[in-house]
């Protein structure tokens, strides 16, 4: 079963909408899930929902998201979708993938 995580801010409307794939309880999805925290609650100050779906439990929801890797994260909002692939450790990389930073050149 989907497990959800998000802000401690009063329920309302999440700017960012973020779907986590993983699969069990593995050391790469643990790390993930614990860098992707950090750094919401770093950089997005409460305005953000996290879904953890593990496809251990929930196979078939890799299809929708077109997930080939875990673990992944898939922003779905805002538009336009972006998915990072890997642990989330690099948190520049994730920064840019999310649209909170922008690209060097």
């Amino acid at each position: 079963m989907a497990r959800l995580k998000g802000s401690r801010a009063a329920p309302k409307a999440a700017k960012y909408q973020l779907r986590l794939y993983v699969a069990g309880q593995s050391a790469r999805s643990i790390a993930a899930l614990t860098n992707l925290h950090r750094i919401c609650d770093a950089h997005l100050a409460g305005e953000y929902q996290i879904e953890v779906i593990d496809l251990l439990e929930q196979p078939q929801l890799a299809k929708g998201d077109q997930i080939l890797a875990v673990p992944t994260l898939v922003r779905k909002l805002p538009e336009p979708f972006r998915k990072i692939i890997g642990d989330l450790s690099e948190t520049d990389r994730v920064l840019i993938g999310l649209d909170l930073k922008p690209m060097e050149t």
